[in-house]
């Protein structure tokens, strides 16, 4: 099992940054991927971005440029740094985690921008 803990979210004014940070633990012997969703209420999660062990990333088109993931492999630990961030990227960000074919969540941290 792995369990996986978010931090950095919070309140931040439009054009302002905040980085995310979550940190894998447990049952981990080779993380396949690691990324992070974003959901707002009534709406279906979304990707924000996913980076995969061979260092290839996805980014969803509106956080190209803005957003950065990045990876500690020693840690366990992705990143998301979030830059220019704008009143509609306020959401509750979750953690992913794909070993093999098992997926893993975290509880979700949330990140609101005022405008």
């Amino acid at each position: 099992q792995v369990q996986l803990e978010e931090s950095g979210g919070g309140l931040v004014q439009a054009g302002g940054s905040l980085r995310l940070s979550c940190t894998a633990s447990g049952s981990i012997f080779s993380i396949n991927v690691m990324g992070w969703y974003r959901q707002v209420p009534g709406k279906q999660r979304e990707l924000v971005a996913t980076l995969n062990s061979d260092g290839t990333t996805n980014y969803a088109d509106s956080m190209k440029g803005r957003f950065t993931i990045s990876r500690d492999s020693a840690k366990n630990t992705v990143y998301l740094q979030m830059n220019s961030l704008k009143p509609e990227d306020t959401a509750v960000y979750y953690c992913y985690v794909r070993i093999l074919l098992s997926h893993s969540w975290g509880q979700g941290t949330q990140v609101t921008v005022s405008s």
